[in-house]
């Protein structure tokens, strides 16, 4: 039994639209698994992004507080040596021991200070460390969305060429994802100014 044209016709492009429906199901398979393990990867770097974050605004409570000892501790040695000035004789060597002691607290408070000062720009690099990661995969994450939307819009349309446009945000989106995963130092100013605050 002979086919008709027509339904030659048909044939042949239900062949079609089912081979454009199976790369599009694939693609979307695909790249939902990796935005899943990018995902995890995101909310471990955001987890450490927290815990910089937090020591830093400790440490950098603590060296206000360094800070403000060392200045009082200052203040003190300035304070005690006018008094030296004009003290009667007996009380010089008590004003000197005082002196003396002041003056070793200024020492170790500029040391503690500039140990924490130290300490809390370490957090505060390393947040900014972590922060290009995390940049990475939101702008994976962002690019892989459109790419899976216009997957969507390929298998309603059965245009061919809107599966070729997709896969333009699916290469970059899965490039920073990979990026993000393996520490590369790709970072894309253009788009962190965009989807930054």
């Amino acid at each position: 039994m002979a086919m008709e044209p027509m339904d030659l016709l048909e044939t042949a492009s239900e062949g079609r639209r089912h081979r454009l429906n199976s790369w599009v199901a694939i693609m979307v398979a695909v790249l939902a698994t990796f935005m899943g393990i990018c995902k995890v990867k995101d909310d471990n770097i955001v987890q450490q992004m927290q815990q910089d974050q937090a020591k830093s605004v400790d440490s950098w409570a603590w060296y206000q507080a360094k800070k403000t000892r060392l200045q009082f501790a200052d203040a003190t040695v300035d304070q005690l040596e006018i008094q030296a000035l004009t003290a009667p004789q007996k009380a010089l060597p008590l004003i000197e021991k005082k002196i003396k002691k002041f003056k070793g607290q200024v020492t170790k408070q500029a040391k503690e200070t500039e140990e924490i000062q130290a300490k809390a720009k370490g957090y505060d690099d390393d947040y900014d460390k972590w922060n290009v990661h995390d940049d990475q995969f939101d702008f994976s994450d962002a690019l892989l969305a459109i790419a899976i939307s216009l997957f969507a819009v390929t298998s309603l349309t059965q245009k061919r060429w809107l599966f070729g446009l997709a896969l333009v945000p699916t290469f970059f989106g899965v490039l920073y994802g990979v990026a993000g995963l393996l520490g590369w130092a790709l970072h894309s100013a253009l788009a962190s100014k965009l989807l930054g605050t």
